[in-house]
């Protein structure tokens, strides 16, 4: 499996084209919208969110719903459609990649912030939307939650199980946050931060369940699980850090602390750990065990408090430019993970249990489940 985009913050669309979808799967459009909505959400977002109300078009690859094993091309268009009128920016913001894509590619920052900008990743919702229906078909399912905010952080661990019965009630939440005190304190933080004409970062946590032994590999670097994870959440725009299961904590602590004892169900005839410190991975490997990753996003480089920078043309100091932006976007921030392991996910499976339809993927599935249990 394997996708592409194109499309400019500003410019006519995003488009993308998704590539090793088997065929007979299900495609709810529906679904990819809310999905789409859910990224839009969040106290701290900008009045770009106000203008856009993301909407995809499949052009290709699915027939009355369902799809037929081609490339699966998708399509949002935006409203704000004005790139060939935006004036030049001729001040890099410090902390964006204004500076060295103006160098890199010579075309000026305006066309660097186009493609550089986060906008980007809404098509990318889409795709892991998609991904999201066939992970769905192997009982596969994903969830992210808000962390901390600042300095703010939640009071204790939430059990994966509660909130996946009630995740509808956490997607309703502001901050996508599960405990409502913290939620509180972080919307606080983010009206000083408003106020001020600042910005604040933080960290979300995304949890895989119901994934089977044996994804990925560690024969190759290229096939390490744990490796394409942390590439694609590093991808996504303001992510500066990835953790998986205990993560950092793990170098302050001795081996027998770290390290998951195994046991085994004869009932469920099945390996298990008592504790996850390892996230679901051994050896770039799923183990069986909820996937349990986690992100930390930098405040955002574009302030209404202007940094110092310089002019690109005349070298003299002059303040960055203060543009339309977010003040926190690490809710969204978290949807978007959501997508992005999703795919990684998705083509895990399917370079797994590959096949051409769906009821060929799901029949390699059972054989290898079935397996798995007589060992």
């Amino acid at each position: 499996m394997h996708y592409l985009s194109a499309g400019e913050s500003h410019g006519r669309c995003l488009v993308a084209i998704l590539e090793g979808i088997p065929a007979g799967l299900r495609i709810d459009e529906d679904f990819i919208n809310r999905e789409l909505a859910r990224r839009q959400k969040g106290y701290g977002r900008g009045k770009r969110m106000e203008i856009e109300r993301d909407k995809v078009k499949i052009l290709a690859g699915v027939k009355k719903g369902i799809s037929i094993g081609a490339p699966i091309a998708l399509k949002i268009e935006n409203k704000d459609f004005s790139i060939d009128s935006l004036e030049e920016i001729e001040v890099p913001r410090p902390g964006h990649c204004d500076l060295v894509g103006a160098i890199k590619y010579k075309q000026g920052i305006r066309a660097v912030s186009e493609r550089a900008s986060a906008r980007e990743t809404a098509i990318r919702v889409a795709i892991g939307a998609v991904c999201k229906l066939l992970l769905k078909e192997f009982d596969i399912e994903i969830l992210s939650w808000t962390v901390s905010i600042g300095k703010i952080r939640i009071r204790f661990s939430p059990q994966i199980e509660d909130l996946l019965r009630s995740k509808e009630v956490l997607h309703c939440s502001e901050l996508n946050c599960p405990d409502k005190e913290a939620e509180e304190l972080m919307i606080a933080e983010l009206d000083k931060a408003i106020e001020e004409g600042d910005s604040l970062g933080g960290v979300a946590e995304v949890v895989v369940v119901n994934l089977p032994v044996g994804l990925g590999s560690y024969v190759h670097y290229q096939r390490r699980l744990d490796g394409c994870l942390a590439q694609a959440l590093m991808s996504i725009p303001s992510v500066k850090g990835v953790e998986i299961g205990l993560g950092f904590k793990a170098a302050q602590c001795l081996g027998s602390q770290v390290h998951d004892e195994i046991f085994y169900d004869f009932e469920k005839k099945r390996f298990f750990r008592q504790k996850n410190n390892a996230g679901g991975l051994e050896g770039g490997v799923t183990n069986g065990e909820p996937l349990i990753l986690r992100l930390a996003f930098k405040p955002i480089p574009t302030l209404r408090k202007c940094l110092r920078s310089v002019n690109i043309h005349s070298k003299k100091e002059a303040p960055a430019r203060i543009e339309r932006a977010d003040v926190c976007i690490v809710p969204a921030g978290g949807v978007i993970a959501e997508a992005v392991v999703s795919f990684e996910i998705a083509k895990a499976m399917q370079e797994k249990f590959g096949g051409d339809s769906i009821e060929e993927m799901k029949r390699n599935f059972k054989g290898y489940l079935k397996q798995v249990a007589e060992q």
